[in-house]
């Protein structure tokens, strides 16, 4: 919640929650957001389903159309109206070829203001390599790295202005902002 808060993000915001699980985030979110801003996907519906009903104080603030099977970033049925998403610890498990298609496709969000995610970097041409919390990390198999120039090449072949945050994060995972050209 912290680093959406720092960003900006009111109740009035509508949030897209990438990569939600069982609602780490969403438990925090649904509550602080206005009634029906707080969309989620992920690829297990049934543990966005279990999270509703386990870690949401009141499972009704979250109309369950707003958890979306989404294993391929492709945000269907998700709204145009979002102004924020966020993917945390999502694009550690994942080749780096989802986080271009994720970028591409938040492109269709007009209002959005901000995209937040994280990621492990390496120097460029490391193999595993050791991250200041000890956790090995890969270009080739979770958990994967990338290099910062490939993370602002992505960021900026998808449209979007690449924002490396100062955020400390767990396990040394870096916080980005992919901010679209014109904010509204």
């Amino acid at each position: 919640m912290q680093v959406l808060l720092n960003e900006g993000m009111t109740p009035e915001d509508h949030l897209l929650d990438i990569g939600c699980g069982a609602l780490r985030l969403g438990h925090k979110a649904v509550p602080f957001l206005k009634p029906g801003h707080y969309w989620g996907t992920d690829a297990s519906l049934a543990l966005m389903r279990h999270g509703r009903t386990t870690e949401l104080p009141d499972p009704e603030a979250l109309p369950l159309d707003h958890l979306i099977e989404d294993a391929d970033f492709v945000y269907p049925g998700v709204p145009d109206g979002i102004t924020l998403a966020i993917a945390f610890g999502v694009f550690t498990h994942l080749p780096a070829p989802a986080l271009t298609t994720a970028l591409r496709n938040l492109r269709r969000f007009g209002r959005l203001k901000a995209f937040l995610f994280t990621v492990f970097i390496a120097p460029d041409g490391a193999g595993p390599f050791r991250q200041a919390d000890g956790v090995v990390t890969h270009s080739d198999r979770p958990p994967y790295h990338i290099t910062a120039a490939a993370a602002e090449a992505m960021i900026g072949s998808a449209g979007f202005t690449p924002a490396r945050r100062p955020a400390l994060l767990p396990r040394g995972q870096v916080l980005w902002a992919a901010i679209p050209p014109c904010t509204p």
